[in-house]
């Protein structure tokens, strides 16, 4: 009886302890922020996987270190490198190219950009090269032109980019009270290194077209330097964004080193930008 007497004790103690734990559980789970703000984040698989979607030519797959490319070489997602901004846009791999989440609907409040936060400006070189052509030969070699309201300008196939400024031109076409800022083009594809720098721009792979220069301010201009933009400026109306937008292209006027005449093919970005606009809106 006496062994019983305990047994009784103990099963009523270990069923104590299990209901004071539920009720701990409970309060935790009450104070704790809801399942959306947990989740308000965008990790690395997620924003190497829309990369992959939007060039399936080029990325074959997706090892948990690397790019692996369709000739079967591979890029390395982290060179391990801690690096500052500049550091990043001089020599990024492909994690520090995707750091940084450019926003879109209504994780874009419309207010000038932070120091350093240029989303789609720090690029990764193999990748580009990798989706465009290695040399400029390469990257002629894969050019269409398209119709730019009686213009013909040549730009990059891969990833649709040359369908995509199709679709912009045609929905701008409706527009007409819009045309004197898009014509006429300041240029498309253009195998040339950024202005002070030893970078090649997305124009040299036919991947971006800067608008009418009458209309364009540019962070150089307004007598900033890297990391010190003194004031930011735009003429250009947020109807023009939007279309490119939905096409799949980012608008230099998001960065902190604006160039708001500036519009680059970048839709896996666009597409990360929707994640981040599901999630809460995390910035990096």
């Amino acid at each position: 009886m006496a062994a019983e007497g305990r047994r009784s004790r103990d099963w009523i103690r270990r069923a104590k302890f299990a209901a004071d734990l539920f009720l701990v559980a409970a309060i935790v789970a009450a104070l704790a922020p809801p399942a959306a703000s947990a989740a308000s984040t965008v990790p690395l698989f997620d924003r190497l996987a829309a990369l992959q979607s939007a060039y399936p030519g080029a990325v074959a797959a997706i090892e948990p270190d690397a790019l692996v490319l369709a000739d079967g070489s591979r890029i390395a997602v982290d060179d391990g490198r801690q690096k500052d901004h500049e550091e990043k846009l001089a020599a990024a791999d492909v994690e520090d190219m995707l750091s940084q989440i450019y926003p879109i609907g209504a994780c874009d409040d419309g207010q000038p950009p932070e120091r350093n936060f240029d989303p789609g400006r720090i690029r990764n070189d193999a990748v580009f090269r990798a989706i465009y052509g290695a040399t400029r030969q390469a990257a002629e070699a894969n050019l269409a032109r398209v119709d730019w309201f009686g213009a013909k300008l040549p730009f990059a196939t891969a990833g649709g980019a040359d369908a995509a400024l199709k679709s912009v031109e045609r929905e701008l076409s409706a527009e007409p009270d819009l045309k004197a800022y898009l014509v006429p083009s300041a240029g498309t594809f253009n195998w040339r290194v950024v202005a002070g720098t030893k970078r090649l721009s997305a124009h040299s792979f036919g991947a971006a077209i800067d608008l009418n220069t009458k209309y364009a301010d540019y962070w150089l201009w307004s007598g900033g330097k890297p990391g010190n933009v003194p004031r930011y400026r735009n003429k250009f109306p947020k109807r023009i964004v939007d279309v490119f937008e939905r096409h799949g292209f980012i608008w230099g006027g998001k960065w902190y080193h604006y160039d708001t005449m500036h519009f680059e093919y970048r839709p896996e970005l666009i597409a990360i930008g929707r994640l981040a606009e599901a999630r809460g809106c995390p910035r990096n």
